[in-house]
């Protein structure tokens, strides 16, 4: 029986620090980061596995004015976020021998709280 995917397991394997680290990466300091970044699950099913990358807003930042709309490209290809990894710990954890991936457009719920949809699926 393959394993669920919880919250618990998406913060181990896609941690708070990760934030910091993206911020690092693109802007050279944590500093100008204006969001947290949060995998949660949404939906755990047999063949595929629905999650959101949550963009939380930071005390004092603008999320509406950092620009979230093009990070579903930047997210797919980014060595920190590394999607494709979080992918494949999903996929051997649901016991999946082949499966693929995808990141959809950005969704902004309100100023404080954006979300980006990842989809693991099992490949048959």
């Amino acid at each position: 029986m393959a394993s669920t995917i919880d919250n618990a397991y998406l913060q181990e394997i896609f941690p708070a620090e990760r934030t910091d680290k993206f911020f690092e990466a693109l802007f050279g300091g944590v500093e100008e980061g204006a969001y947290d970044i949060v995998l949660t699950v949404r939906t755990d099913a047999a063949d595929h596995v629905e999650m959101a990358f949550e963009l939380r807003r930071r005390p004092g930042k603008c999320l509406v004015c950092s620009l979230t709309y093009g990070l579903s490209n930047v997210f797919k290809r980014h060595p920190v976020i590394d999607a494709a990894g979080v992918a494949k710990a999903i996929a051997k954890r649901k016991g999946w021998v082949d499966h693929e991936w995808a990141i959809g457009p950005t969704h902004e719920v309100d100023e404080s709280f954006h979300w980006i949809p990842f989809r693991v699926a099992k490949k048959c």
